[in-house]
């Protein structure tokens, strides 16, 4: 039996990338503590019935489910941890003012996100819950593009959208269960032929707007067209409004925004607007995050709350220098040479004894030898 395969979609994090997780890890918690931002550690399972907001079909296709021995109770191993942090917001902190929270941890799914992903992300985030207002939005996207400059990501592209509008051409339209969902994930793919057969019966003012949705990508002058393009109902000239305010605002903090229509969010919990962050030499987005005002609604107080995801292990192809060369010490009783290790390690150095190591298989540039009976760092 070959019981060392793995799943598939499931792997070992080595030596080499699980250093860099933990350096990446480790700097954007300090990131986001300089933001004001508490840390809090949701569990890694949970009743199902807590770890599903609203009627997420996806996020309840993604989450591995068992039964508790304890209670007989359906049991979830977290796919996203985002719903964990609203029960917390609002069942257990239960601020009246705004929070401010952040997380890290892993996260298991049933299936992959794409071809090059895994089933286990290791995520991190940082959410405000209780105010709606566009400051908060820009907060969020502000640190956000802090937190990956902290994991070297470069040259970063922000593509902005806003579930809002293709949900008031489905309420428009009487959508609902099964057509609509349908309707999501084309537009979400940007499938044109399915869309005009989907709105084949509605009034050609409806027909137009859902097809815009999918063809309106670019710079801010796509939201003057989809002005033109779109219905005048009262729900999508918010929602624009709202997208030209946030580009005024993330413009003067020199971060450049790219306008999609048609992008839209893997969970349905999603409100309002919705945004992801590509770079160069990544196939997926590197960041993901929008408003989700109704995610506490389950756990009986629903608060405004936006924030952003990043999944550390999906950012291990950014270069990464790894620790400084070490020392390799021998082993011994002798009270100098324990303390000669001791004072190198408070400064900060790696020191590895020497019992039984490979030089190949480490990495060391000098070894502690005693000369004259003094103890000293000599190069190799």
């Amino acid at each position: 039996m070959r019981n060392w395969i793995l799943p598939e979609y499931i792997s070992d994090v080595l030596p080499a990338e699980a250093r860099q997780i933990e350096s990446m890890r480790r700097r954007m918690l300090d990131q986001f503590a300089l933001y004001g931002y508490e840390q809090v550690e949701p569990p890694l399972v949970e009743y199902v019935e807590s770890l599903l907001t609203q009627q997420d079909a996806a996020l309840d296709l993604k989450t591995f489910k068992l039964v508790d021995e304890l209670s007989g109770r359906q049991m979830g191993l977290r796919a996203d941890i985002t719903p964990q942090v609203a029960r917390i917001d609002s069942h257990i902190l239960n601020r009246q003012g705004v929070a401010r929270l952040c997380y890290t941890g892993s996260v298991l799914c049933t299936r992959p996100d794409g071809l090059l992903s895994t089933r286990q992300p290791r995520q991190i985030g940082a959410e405000i819950y209780g105010s709606a207002s566009l400051a908060a939005d820009v907060e969020i996207i502000e640190l956000m593009f802090a937190s990956l400059a902290q994991a070297g990501v470069k040259d970063i592209t922000l593509e902005v959208g806003h579930i809002g509008l293709f949900n008031a051409i489905a309420d428009a339209a009487g959508w609902q269960g099964e057509v609509r969902q349908t309707a999501f994930s084309a537009l979400k793919q940007k499938d044109v032929p399915t869309l005009k057969t989907l709105s084949a019966q509605l009034n050609p003012e409806l027909t137009q707007g859902l097809l815009a949705l999918a063809s309106n990508y670019g710079d801010f002058t796509v939201l003057a067209q989809a002005r033109r393009q779109l219905p005048n109902l009262p729900a999508i000239t918010d929602a624009l409004e709202g997208l030209s305010q946030l580009h005024a605002a993330l413009s003067a903090r020199g971060i450049a925004v790219r306008f999609d229509l048609a992008e839209l969010p893997g969970s349905y919990y999603h409100t309002g607007l919705v945004f992801n962050a590509y770079a160069k030499g990544f196939t997926n987005a590197v960041a993901r995050g929008g408003r989700y005002d109704s995610v506490g609604e389950k756990f009986g107080r629903s608060r405004p709350a936006t924030g952003f995801s990043i999944d550390l292990r999906g950012l291990t192809a950014v270069p990464f220098a790894g620790p400084k060369a070490g020392i390799l010490a021998p082993q011994g009783d002798d009270p100098e040479l324990l303390s000669a290790i001791r004072g190198l390690r408070a400064q900060g150095e790696i020191v590895i004894v020497d019992l039984g190591v490979v030089q190949s298989e480490v990495h060391v540039d000098r070894t502690l030898q005693q000369n004259a009976g003094v103890w000293q760092v000599i190069s190799l």
